[in-house]
């Protein structure tokens, strides 16, 4: 049995438990009502995907009697138009002829087994990948966020410390945005609605405003603290020294952090946001991605271009409107919700 097929019989079960649990035939933990939950939002947020995606894969199936060129081409096509890169659907295909030639395939349903398994090993490869963020339970813990304007950075800062609110931590905002006309007030407005310390104000220079506020994190003992930063990648070389100097001040405070940065990109942009998610490696270090919008897009296959392009692994992906819809990447949950019906 292919990891697909494996991954398709544990989430079925689940489906099964949720029909018991809506029926009321059976009671489970607060944990398990959650996971099913989280499950459902991977299957409904990438339901453009699928059916865009999907169903042109499906269709190959009924269109082809037999694995030919003409499929491989076409089946080249179909994944560079999801968002999966050029470079990676090339060795994704070459990769898959060479099983089709050794293991004789010629059936298509095992065919479809082994597309989904390659695509599941794209993103795993030999990593071990977790999405947790690396927060320690002593002390307090740095999170810095960067990213272009729009992508929805400020959104998802409060989304994520609604999560870490939600399992007891003690958490401030503080807005290193100074740059962005309205930044302060709106990333304030976000943290009085979910209940989290707040830390900016109307100063220039977001590294003075960082300083004062991870004094005071430290001081009154938060355990996690998220940073906004302007969303200028126009001049890289000036955004470097920010960033750069954003990072001499966070660890000169509070030693060995930031712990994470997260770089937030808007899933909808496809092939921009990969070509953001380079720039900003090259001039920081970047240690996660926030994958934005991913529901607003049928060009899910985003996500395993990032890992295979760039090497740095989605830790959260956004999947709806509400606090809860940030919810954190999962490779099994998402090749479930994207393959589903395949």
């Amino acid at each position: 049995m292919g990891l697909f097929n494996k991954i398709k019989n544990i989430f079925s079960k689940q489906e099964e438990v949720k029909e018991q649990i809506e029926e009321k035939n059976i009671e489970v933990s607060v944990e398990e009502k959650e996971e099913i939950e989280e499950t459902e939002k991977y299957v409904e947020g990438l339901s453009k995907s699928r059916d865009n995606f999907v169903n042109k894969l499906s269709v190959l199936g009924i269109k082809y009697t037999k694995i030919s060129d003409d499929f491989y081409d076409e089946l080249e096509e179909i994944l560079i138009t999801a968002d999966i890169g050029v470079n990676t659907v090339m060795d994704f295909v070459d990769r898959l002829k060479k099983r089709v030639k050794e293991e004789k395939i010629e059936d298509f349903d095992y065919l479809k087994e082994v597309i989904v398994d390659e695509l599941f090993m794209i993103y795993v490869g030999d990593d071990l990948l977790s999405s947790k963020l690396n927060i320690k339970n002593e002390g307090t813990n740095v999170v810095l966020f960067v990213g272009v304007n729009g992508v929805g950075k400020t959104t998802s800062i409060a989304k994520i410390a609604y999560n870490l609110k939600k399992d007891n931590k003690k958490v401030m905002l503080i807005a290193g945005d100074t740059f962005r006309a309205g930044a302060v007030n709106q990333l304030k407005e976000w943290a009085d609605r979910i209940g989290v310390s707040f830390f900016g104000d109307d100063r220039t220079d977001p590294s003075a405003v960082i300083y004062d506020g991870l004094n005071k994190a430290k001081n009154e003992n938060y355990d996690v603290v998220l940073i906004d930063t302007a969303g200028r990648l126009q001049n890289k070389t000036n955004l470097m020294k920010e960033l750069e100097k954003m990072n001499r001040v966070i660890n000169e405070i509070i030693p060995n952090e930031p712990c994470e940065t997260l770089l937030v990109i808007d899933a909808t942009t496809g092939q921009n946001g990969i070509s953001q998610a380079k720039s900003f490696k090259e001039i920081t270090n970047v240690s996660g991605i926030v994958l934005t919008k991913l529901d607003g897009t049928a060009k899910g296959g985003i996500v395993l271009a990032i890992k295979e392009l760039v090497d740095i692994p989605v830790k959260f992906v956004g999947l709806g409107e509400k606090e809860t819809d940030l919810i954190p990447f999962d490779i099994e949950k998402y090749i479930y919700g994207l393959f589903k019906e395949f």
